[in-house]
């Protein structure tokens, strides 16, 4: 049995760039097929958020028409009722990678607002990668790759072939307008090998230990992935 770290946004929140507070968290499904795929395979998981707050799910990502009915929108909200880990966060603050097999960011709006500049964030993100053990991030999460950036502009993830949330999705869901930055940009200034595949279809990127998918979709394959190297 592995054990997994979800490191999750605390924000319930997303500024935007006319200041105004788009209410957000993370997304969903991002949480639940992974951690269905890894708890299912007999793994265990934990949960933590800057300073341990209890996340948030975008409400948006629990509606039907982002779930394929009904149906799936009622079993996503099951699932999230019966993960117990989302109600008992540890503090990112007190995290080592010394007791985790694998590491795992789901995303949604909510990264963009705190992991994008959180140094405990940071610091997980450089011990995991220097560590060997698999790192997965998917959508909106590799924000959280920007703060790893030291005083001189340098990361570890530098050169690194990723994925991440695309212009295109962000203009496709109202915000690429809006937003203070893009992902896609930013991930491109870090400097990282980003890449794309069709909107909305899962694209994952493995780039020796760092997992890496576009878009929602992508967060149920990212973990399959995983799971071939945690097994």
């Amino acid at each position: 049995m592995a054990d997994v770290l979800f490191v999750m946004t605390g924000a319930s929140y997303w500024t935007l760039k006319d200041g105004h507070r788009h209410p957000t968290g993370y997304w969903a499904e991002e949480f639940v097929a992974p951690y269905t795929a890894f708890t299912q395979a007999g793994h265990k998981v934990t949960v933590a958020t800057p300073g341990g707050v209890v996340p948030v799910v975008d409400s948006m990502s629990l509606r039907p028409s982002m779930n394929g009915g009904e149906d799936g929108a009622l079993r996503m909200e099951s699932a999230i009722e019966d993960a117990e880990e989302l109600r008992r966060p540890v503090s990112l603050d007190g995290v080592s990678i010394d007791d985790f097999d694998a590491v795992y960011y789901p995303g949604g709006h909510g990264p963009m607002e705190d992991l994008s500049s959180d140094e405990d964030s940071a610091r997980l993100l450089r011990e995991t990668l220097a560590s060997g053990k698999p790192l997965g991030i998917v959508c909106h999460a590799p924000a959280a790759l920007l703060a790893t950036r030291d005083e001189n502009g340098e990361t570890p993830f530098a050169g690194y072939r990723v994925a991440g949330f695309t212009n295109e999705e962000e203009a496709g869901v109202g915000f690429a307008d809006k937003a203070k930055w893009l992902l896609e940009d930013e991930l491109k200034k870090l400097p990282t090998d980003y890449s794309r595949g069709p909107a909305w279809e899962p694209y994952t990127v493995v780039d020796r230990t760092l997992y890496t998918g576009q878009n929602p979709a992508s967060s149920g394959p990212l973990a399959e992935e995983m799971l071939k190297i945690m097994d």
